[in-house]
Parts: C-alpha cells; structure tokens; sequence
C-alpha cells in the first residue's frame, strides 16, 4: 500500500495540472470569441463576391466566348496541396486528423506529383520528418490569419497554375462549425468552379464582363484562401478548449479518487494502530 505523503503529492500533481488546463481553456474561449467574429463578419464579402462572380461569368460565357485562363481544366498530373495545421498541440485530434487526411490525399493522388505549401507548425514538423516535396512553410500566420498573408499564398498558387508548373490547386483544412465538431474540407481552388447564378438578382457592368472576371477571379481565390485561415483558426481554438475543458473535468475526477483513496489508506493505518494498542494492552494485562 502506498504512503500517505506519496498520495498528497500526486495530489498536487494533478490540482497543478488542472489549473494549467483551466487556464488554457479560458483563453481559448476568449481567442475563439475573437476568431468566431472574424469568421462572421468575413462571410457577407465572401458571399458577395461569389454571387458577383456567378453573375459576371454568365455574361463572359454568353457573350465573350472562351474562359479565363484560371478556369482551365487539364489532366492533373501536378497538384500543389495547401495544409493548415496549427502551431500548437493541446487541441485533441485536431491535428492528426488533418495529417491522416493529407496522408490519405497524398495516397489516392499517388500517380501524380504532388508538392506540399505547409501553413501551421504541426504539418511543417510532420512532413520534414518524411522528407516530403515541400515547397513552402509559412508557421506562425494562422494565429492571425492576416488578409496579407492569404494573398501572398494564393498569388503563389495563381502564378504556378497560370505557368503550367501544376495542374491543380488543393486546399485542405478544418472547417469550424460548433464549438464541440469541426469538419475536414478538401476544397479545389484552381481550377476553381464557378458557382451557379442565382436566379433574379443582375447586376449592370461599366467595363466588360471578360476584364472584370480577370479581375474577379483572383480575388475570390484570395478570398477562399483567407477563408480557410479564418475557419482554421476558429476550428483550432475551439478544439483546444473542449480539450481543455475535458482535461480539467478528467483531473477533478482524478483527485477525487485520490482523495478518497487517501482517506481510506488513512483510516486502514489509523484501524492497525488502534489493533496494535489494544493488543499491546491486552498481552500486558
């Protein structure tokens, strides 16, 4: 049986653990807050956009013929994967759920070859241990999600799909959807399909409709781009409190088993001590 004071420190132990857990889900959920709003104020441009796009696109495929060079459909022999990962852990199977799904990409895309721009810490780790074909790192951005940062990662991808250097472009990330679930989104972004007009709505154009889809469509890629950083982001600090909060629950369980553990070593030791006087007072008399 164990001593008591072996007991009070495991105690210890785990209260010290506890109050780390509790602590970092408090400020996840004031980071998630954050992010949250971020995400909801970013939908209504983005909504806007598309439904611009889907009207523009309409008249260039009525009107001015052949598509934009960034809709180009051809045999994808070459894939550039974006993967948003975190930079920390603490956050459940956030990231290993993203890493089983890259693993799972890379394998149904085994014939092609496909290149990995890494944005997060997590996948960067991952995937310079497997030596994978890497051809950008980007760690420490998502936490900010800066529209900047989003626009220098999509101009990339837009540059080596309009040179033919890739054939598509993949975007692989956590979408936040509750505080509790998240759900794994494999979006195309090159070459992007346009979304449908919606019927009623029509807008008048100064400028052409072909200019103003060349204009359009890199923007909306930024967009989409910018997008999954502030859904990553929100996913992540939402994931890292319910794992927090379930730490913290699982540690006061712990202690309270201890606890009761320790009372019960206690009173087995107090019982022997009282047997042994007795029975020290019995042989004496």
């Amino acid at each position: 049986m164990p001593a008591l004071i072996d007991i009070r420190r495991r105690i210890r132990s785990v209260r010290s653990t506890q109050q780390i857990t509790r602590t970092m889900k408090m400020v996840s959920a004031a980071k998630l807050r954050r992010a949250q709003d971020r995400v909801i104020a970013a939908r209504p441009y983005a909504a806007l956009i598309r439904e611009m796009l889907a009207s523009v696109a309409s008249r260039v495929s009525s009107i001015d013929g052949p598509a934009h060079p960034l809709l180009e459909r051809r045999p994808e022999q070459r894939i550039l994967l974006l993967l948003l990962t975190g930079d920390r852990g603490w956050c459940g199977a956030f990231n290993s759920n993203l890493l089983k799904a890259s693993q799972t990409f890379l394998a149904e895309h085994a014939a092609a070859g496909v290149e990995l721009e890494l944005l997060g810490r997590k996948g960067r780790d991952y995937y310079r241990r497997r030596r994978a074909a890497i051809c950008g790192e980007h760690v420490g951005v998502l936490e900010k999600a800066a529209l900047e940062t989003a626009r220098a990662v999509a101009r990339k991808a837009i540059e080596r799909f309009t040179a033919g250097e890739v054939d598509a472009v993949y975007l692989l990330y956590n979408e936040f959807k509750t505080v509790v679930s998240q759900k794994l989104v494999v979006d195309r972004v090159l070459p992007r399909a346009l979304p449908e007009a919606a019927a009623g709505g029509d807008y008048l154009y100064e400028q052409p409709a072909g200019q103003i889809l060349a204009s359009l469509l890199p923007r909306y890629v930024e967009v989409c781009v910018h997008h999954a950083m502030l859904e990553s982001a929100a996913a992540e600090h939402a994931a890292r409190m319910t794992a927090m909060d379930a730490a913290t629950t699982n540690a006061g369980e712990m202690i309270d088993r201890l606890t009761l553990f320790m009372n019960r070593v206690r009173q087995a030791s107090i019982t022997r001590e009282i047997i042994e006087v007795v029975s020290g007072a019995a042989a004496i008399a």
